[in-house]
Order: C-alpha cells, then sequence, then structure tokens
C-alpha cells in the first residue's frame, strides 16, 4: 500500500497517459451530506452508484461549499474567490438578474480555455445574465456563460422553481416564450412542487428537465474532439424544489418526494460514470461530485419519513451552522488518486486551484483569491493546505473555522432555521464559538468560557476579509 502510494505521488498529472486530464465537475443542487449512503449509512434514500463512485474517489468529510445558499457557491467554485468580496453580500439572483461575474474576472473555465481546454458547461447557471436591471430575452444573453470562458451553454437560466422556465443554448433562447405557468405549492404542502408564476417556453416542463440535462451531457462526452482535454462544468437542478422525479423513480426511497429526486439524481451520475468508460475516456478523467450547500429539509421532514438528509449537523441550508455547509465531496481519477477517506478541510472555492494544478497549469497572480490547491493531497501524501475557512449564510452571517473552533459573528443561523437573527442582551454572548472536535453538532456555544480564543478567531476573521484574499 505504502510503495502504490508512492508511485501515486511519484506520478504527476502533467506526464499522465493521454496528456492532460479532463474534468467533469458534477454539481448537485441542495443535496444534503446525509443522503449518500456512503456518507449515512441510515440513510432512508439508495444512492448506489454514488455510493460506488465514493468506493472509487477520496471522499472528504470536512468539506464546505462557501455559502449556505447557491448563487453565491456557484461564484465561488468558478472564479475561486468568496461572493461576499463583491457585491453580492446576501441572498441569490432570480431569473431575470444581471450577471453576477465581473467583466474580465478570470474562472476555472476561461483559465482552462486559455491552455487548450474545451470547455462546456450543461446545467442550471443561476449567476446572472446581461448587463442592466432586468435580463431582457429577447437580446442576446450577454455577458453570460460563454463570456466567463465556456465555448458553449445549455440549460436553465437560475433555480428550477424561478421563472422563466426555458431552456437557453449559448446566447438564447432554445424555444420561444410562448406562454405562463401559475404558481404552485411545495410538495410537502400539498402541491405539484414548489415553483413561481411566471413565463414559460414552449414544450418545457419541469419534470423533463433534469432528463434532458442528462441527454446533452452523454451527447457532449460522446461528441467531443478526441484529441483536446475538455472541462465540463454540470450544475444539476435537482434535487433542488421542484421535486420532480420521473415516474420510473417514484416510490424508489423512503424519503417521499424528495428522496426520489435523489434517486434521480444517483442514476444520473451513474449515466455520466458509464459514458466515460464507454468512450475510453474513464482513466484520464476527474470527477467531482459535491453539493451547493446543505438540504432543505425540516424538522417535520425528518420527523415524517425518518431520513436525516443533513445527516446529524445542526442546521440546514441557509444556515451558518454545518447543516447549510457541509457537503459531500468526492474525487476520482483511477489510478492517479487514491480511494480512501479524508479529514483535510476544503471548500469549494479550492476548485479551481486544483484542477489548475492537476492540469500543470499555473493560476498565476490574477483573481482566485480563495483557492487554495488540494492536487499534492489527493495524488499523494501529503495533508491538505487549507488550514482555515470563512463561511457565510443567506442572511450574511459570517463564520470563521481554523482547526477544532468555529467562531459565529452573531446570534442566531442566518439563514432558515429559526431565529435566524438574535440581538445580544447585557451579560450574554454576543456571539457563538464551538469546538468541532469535542461537539460536532454546535449545541454548547463555548464564547462566555473561551472568550480569548473567540477574539482570536474574530481578529483573524476581520484580517482575511480586509486582506481581499486567502491564497498566498
Amino acid at each position: 500500500m505504502l510503495l502504490l502510494a508512492m508511485l501515486i505521488g511519484a506520478d504527476t498529472p502533467a506526464s499522465a497517459p493521454g496528456g492532460k486530464p479532463n474534468f467533469v465537475v458534477i454539481l448537485a443542487d441542495d443535496m444534503g451530506w446525509g443522503d449518500l449512503g456512503a456518507y449515512n449509512p441510515s440513510s432512508r434514500i439508495p444512492t448506489p452508484r454514488m455510493d460506488q463512485m465514493a468506493r472509487e474517489s477520496r471522499r472528504f468529510l470536512d468539506a464546505h461549499s462557501p455559502s449556505g445558499v447557491c448563487t453565491p457557491t456557484r461564484y465561488g467554485l468558478l472564479t475561486g474567490r468568496y461572493s461576499w468580496r463583491g457585491k453580492l453580500k446576501s441572498g441569490v439572483l432570480q431569473g431575470y438578474s444581471p450577471a453576477l461575474i465581473e467583466p474580465g474576472r478570470p474562472t476555472l473555465a476561461s483559465h482552462l480555455k486559455a491552455n487548450g481546454y474545451a470547455t462546456c458547461c450543461i446545467g442550471k447557471w443561476h449567476l446572472g445574465l446581461q448587463d442592466g436591471e432586468k435580463t431582457d430575452y429577447d437580446q442576446p444573453l450577454s455577458p453570460g456563460p460563454l463570456d466567463a470562458g465556456f465555448d458553449r451553454f445549455f440549460g436553465i437560466s437560475a433555480s428550477l422553481d424561478m421563472p422563466p422556465y426555458v431552456f437557453l443554448e449559448n446566447r438564447g433562447l432554445k424555444t420561444p416564450l410562448t406562454g405562463t405557468i401559475a404558481a404552485s405549492k411545495m410538495r410537502r404542502e400539498g402541491g405539484g412542487g414548489f415553483w413561481r408564476a411566471g413565463a414559460l417556453g414552449e414544450g418545457f416542463t419541469h419534470e423533463g428537465v433534469l432528463p434532458e440535462l442528462q441527454k446533452q451531457a452523454v451527447s457532449y462526452l460522446s461528441g467531443r474532439k478526441k484529441d483536446q482535454p475538455f472541462f465540463l462544468y454540470f450544475p444539476l437542478t435537482g434535487p433542488h424544489t421542484p421535486w420532480m422525479p420521473t415516474p420510473e423513480f417514484r416510490g424508489k426511497s423512503q424519503a417521499g418526494w424528495y428522496g426520489d429526486f435523489v434517486c434521480q439524481v444517483d442514476a444520473l451520475v451513474g449515466t455520466v460514470l458509464d459514458t466515460l468508460k464507454a468512450q475510453g475516456l474513464d482513466d484520464n478523467t476527474v470527477v467531482i461530485l459535491t453539493s451547493d450547500n446543505g438540504a432543505h429539509w425540516l424538522p417535520k421532514d425528518i420527523r415524517e419519513h425518518g431520513h436525516l438528509a443533513n445527516a446529524s449537523w445542526r442546521g440546514q441550508k441557509a444556515d451558518i451552522f454545518e447543516g447549510g455547509h457541509r457537503v459531500p465531496f468526492l474525487a476520482r481519477w483511477p489510478g492517479k488518486i487514491q480511494p480512501g477517506t479524508s479529514d483535510s478541510l476544503l471548500c469549494l472555492t479550492d476548485i479551481s486551484a486544483t484542477c489548475s494544478e492537476l492540469a500543470g497549469i499555473p493560476l498565476g497572480g490574477v483573481g482566485f483569491e480563495d483557492s487554495i490547491s488540494l492536487a499534492g493531497h489527493l495524488t499523494g501524501n501529503t495533508p491538505g493546505q487549507r488550514i482555515s475557512i470563512v463561511h457565510h449564510s443567506s442572511q450574511g452571517l459570517f463564520a470563521y473555522r481554523k482547526a477544532p473552533w468555529k467562531v459565529l459573528d452573531g446570534l442566531g443561523s442566518g439563514g432558515f432555521t429559526p431565529p435566524a437573527r438574535e440581538m445580544p442582551t447585557a451579560g450574554n454572548p454576543a456571539g457563538q464559538l464551538y469546538h468541532l472536535q469535542e461537539d460536532p453538532f454546535e449545541t454548547r456555544n463555548r464564547w462566555a468560557s473561551n472568550p480569548r480564543e473567540a477574539g482570536v478567531l474574530l481578529a483573524e476573521l476581520q484580517e482575511l476579509r480586509r486582506a481581499g484574499r486567502s491564497r498566498p
């Protein structure tokens, strides 16, 4: 085993057979740490394909999205920069929001493209389109994915519960916006699946989106140029609301509509892996599977289904607590990344630096301010280089993690779990401090008993915010 590890570490990515590796980054939408059987043996959702991938991957136990919600996480993944350093300080974009990625800012896609890669994004964009106050879908959708470094884009503008409901291709609409659709309530409220009222594209159905994205991904992987490395960024629309599993997946789980939708995501992941193998791409493709934040899974959902979508981590999607941002993370590269578990700290902003180093392409000094490479850790025996991470909730509450300590710069969840915000009272803590090694589920606030530790960590947090970067 030691000899194998030494051999893996010695064979650098740049000398891999077939040249530079391909990259497929699959970003599930609102899938929890506890949904996968590989992370939660008591999961009520069968996930055989993702569990198989976990056995073949480095499985991270301490991986985190840079935010508790989706838009800022997507910005962070592609730019290697915390979103709160820019103009989005809280919340998410909508389907008519202008472009969030700043003009001229490098992204993982533009960086790889400049170094010979074909780049493609298929799925949920949710990073805004065009300049100005509101996206005009009668005009070219620029700036957009193609301006962020992608050769091709196919997908939807924002979340599947946000209008307009239409497929986009490159800089335009796939079909015209010919109709409208009324709002629908959530499944847990007896509705057909949550979405907002709005414009509807010709032939568009919510249920048909995930199958179409799968079809497009398979087509891209099967039809790519044989002699060019590629980067496929594949941000899924599920299992985010509306929970719309197709008929063959209904009843497959013991966690209701949500669980069945996760089953469909699981099958989709399997199809991607099968396609890579069928195309002879398996051995030279790095596949990363993760989620943009924790699951939106309420206490009443837990009581009804007995399923812990966020395992036993405190909180849920949008929160500053671990359930809001601790996510599954699998990295697979047969023969190069040794399977097993890792306790190394990881943020999804690190994907840019990691892929760049695996490809043998230096990032340089411009951009990617919060991206720290894990390439050495993945392909060898070195520990992960990240020593701290800044967490951010949907309402803009900050937390800072370093080693076992986590300090929260305020009271409340900062997200969906009530109370979202609490005002400190005289003689009581003004923030929260948790020791995650001794108290992983954040049950004992040590602010009052460890004021010096809280003060040191808060000072480091403020310095990281002022410095404008985490990367050395």
